[in-house]
C-alpha cells in the first residue's frame, strides 16, 4: 500500500491562483503524452506517486490526452482508485474539452452539448464525482462565447467542477469570457497558455497584463518547448527523440544550428547557477511569482526529479536576465 511521504509539503512552493482561495504547486504534472495506453502502467504509477511525494498536488489533463484519447484520464482514474484513494482532498484534478474526441458534429469545439457530454465522459474515466478545474481548451469561432461560458458555469452549478478555466484564448477573448462568467456568478479562475523562453507570444498579446488586471491565475504549458529547452538537443538531434520522429509537435527543421548555439549559451549560464538547462527554463517561467504554476511532463522518475529541482532557485540577477535576453533574441529569430 502506498504511503505518501510525510515531508511532501516541505519544499514545494504553493502559489495563490489569482484572487481565489486555491493554492497550486509551482510545478504541476501534465499527463499529456506519457500516461496513455502505450506506456507501462508500472512506470506511470511510480511517476504519479513520486510527484505527490515531491509536493506536486495538481494533475493536469484533457479529454484527448493519451494516446489514445481518453486513456490518460483512465490512467489517473486507476491511481485515484488505488494509491490515492484516501488522498482525493489533497489533490487538484483539472481536465479540458475543446479538441476532437468523437465523430459527428458534437465531438469537438465549444458547444454546450459537447462540453457537458465531454465532462461526463471525463468523470467516468477518472472515477470521480467532480474535477477541481474544468477548462474550455480552445475558443470556438462558430459558437457564441456566451454558450461556451454558460456550459462552464453549468458544470460548477451541477457540482461537476469546482472552478473553471480557459486555455489558448487571446487576451481580448479572455477579457470578454471573464466578463460573461462574472455576470453568471462563476469567476474565471485560471488561464493556461503556451509559454516558454522560446514562445513569448502571450507577452506581445498582453495576456499577462489582462490576467493581472482581472485577478485570474495562470499556468504555462510547454515551458520546456517540447524538450528543446533541455540538454537532449545540445549536441544535435538524438535518435529516438521527438524531433527525430514523426511528431506533429516538433520537427527536425525547428532544431537549427543557430538555435543550438543559443541553447548552449543558456546551458552555460544554467551551469553557473548550479542548474540544468531544463531547470533554468522552468525557473525563468516562474520568475517573480507572476505565474501561478508551470506544467511539466515526465516519462521517467529522473526527468521528474530534475524538473522539481528547479524550484530551489527561482531568483535571477539583472545580469543573468540580460544574458538570457541576449541569447533568446537570436534564438527566437532562428
Amino acid at each position: 500500500m502506498y504511503l505518501p511521504s510525510p515531508d511532501r509539503y516541505a519544499a514545494m512552493p504553493y502559489r495563490r491562483t489569482g484572487r481565489s482561495g486555491l493554492l497550486l504547486p509551482a510545478l504541476s504534472l501534465g499527463l499529456w503524452h506519457n500516461f496513455g495506453g502505450d506506456r507501462a502502467p508500472e512506470t506511470q504509477g511510480a511517476i504519479l506517486r513520486r510527484a505527490f511525494d515531491l509536493g506536486i498536488t495538481h494533475f493536469d489533463l484533457a479529454n484527448n490526452y493519451g494516446p489514445p484519447p481518453g486513456s490518460a484520464e483512465e490512467t489517473l482514474g486507476r491511481a485515484l482508485a488505488t494509491d490515492f484513494a484516501r488522498l482525493r482532498d489533497e489533490i487538484v484534478i483539472s481536465t479540458k474539452a475543446g479538441y476532437h474526441m468523437w465523430e459527428g458534429p458534437y465531438g469537438e469545439w465549444g458547444s454546450r452539448k459537447y462540453l457537458r457530454s465531454s465532462l461526463d465522459r471525463s468523470l467516468q474515466r477518472l472515477g470521480v464525482e467532480y474535477v477541481d478545474i474544468f477548462y474550455s481548451h480552445r475558443p470556438d469561432p462558430d459558437t457564441p462565447l456566451e454558450e461556451t461560458m454558460g456550459a462552464l458555469d453549468s458544470a460548477v452549478r451541477q457540482g461537476k467542477a469546482l472552478y473553471v478555466g480557459l486555455s489558448n484564448y487571446s487576451a481580448a477573448q479572455t477579457r470578454e469570457a471573464a466578463a460573461i462568467l462574472k455576470d453568471l456568478g462563476t469567476p474565471l479562475l485560471i488561464h493556461q497558455p503556451r509559454y516558454s523562453m522560446l514562445d513569448r507570444r502571450i507577452e506581445a498579446d498582453g495576456l499577462p497584463d489582462v490576467l493581472d488586471e482581472l485577478g485570474v491565475g495562470s499556468i504555462a504549458y510547454s515551458p520546456l518547448e517540447q524538450g528543446i529547452l533541455t540538454d537532449r538537443y545540445l549536441d544535435g538531434i538524438p535518435a529516438g527523440s521527438r524531433a527525430a520522429g514523426a511528431s506533429p509537435f516538433l520537427s527536425a527543421d525547428a532544431v537549427t544550428p543557430q538555435l543550438l548555439e543559443r541553447l548552449r549559451a543558456l546551458d552555460a549560464l544554467a551551469k553557473e547557477r548550479g542548474q540544468s538547462l531544463a531547470q533554468l527554463a522552468l525557473a525563468w517561467v516562474l520568475r517573480g511569482g507572476r505565474l501561478t504554476s508551470a506544467v511539466v511532463g515526465a516519462s521517467s522518475l529522473a526527468q521528474l526529479e530534475n524538473s522539481v529541482e528547479a524550484v530551489r532557485n527561482l531568483d535571477f540577477t539583472e545580469d543573468e536576465l540580460s544574458r538570457i535576453e541576449e541569447s533568446l533574441r537570436d534564438a527566437k529569430a532562428a
